[in-house]
């Protein structure tokens, strides 16, 4: 049976912004597997300067990831889209083992399949370091962002 993720291409505006809100969802969960299922079996990903290809390859970059960036909040926004590619930007907010905070800014292309799975991903992405009194997003870490929460057009990011 084929998988399929809604929404699905060809993207309307409506639909490429439940697309991008649902990927912001997933990412905030920090749960590696999860994330790993919008992609197809063979996904191609960039991701800053590493090259990773595969839903195994994936999970093992977030796993990764997410031990080393702690109390991981991120926001997406939509900055473009076609048919069946997505142009995205996003900021997220961490920290690491000793306590440093960082807003890492970034942006990424995507490209779907047909049944809404995502094959390629490139991301750009650069670190700022923080103070605490200027993090932006404060939310429960156990859940998504709040509809009520402001973007990163509301915050001026």
């Amino acid at each position: 049976m084929s998988e399929t993720r809604l929404p699905v291409p060809p993207f309307t505006a409506e639909t490429a912004i439940r697309k991008v809100r649902g990927a912001e969802d997933g990412w905030n969960s920090c749960d590696p597997h999860r994330v790993s299922l919008v992609y197809t079996p063979d996904s191609f990903w960039r991701n800053r300067s590493e090259f990773i290809q595969g839903r195994s390859a994936i999970i093992a970059f977030l796993t990764r990831k997410w031990q080393a960036e702690l109390e991981y909040r991120l926001v997406k926004e939509l900055w473009a889209f076609t048919d069946n590619r997505l142009a995205v930007r996003f900021a997220y907010e961490w920290h690491d083992a000793a306590g440093n905070w960082f807003r890492s800014y970034g942006n990424e292309n995507w490209e779907f399949e047909a049944n809404g799975l995502m094959r390629r991903r490139f991301a750009c992405i650069n670190d700022l370091p923080i103070r605490d009194d200027e993090r932006k997003f404060f939310w429960d870490r156990a859940g998504p962002r709040p509809a009520d929460h402001p973007g990163l057009s509301d915050l001026g990011l």
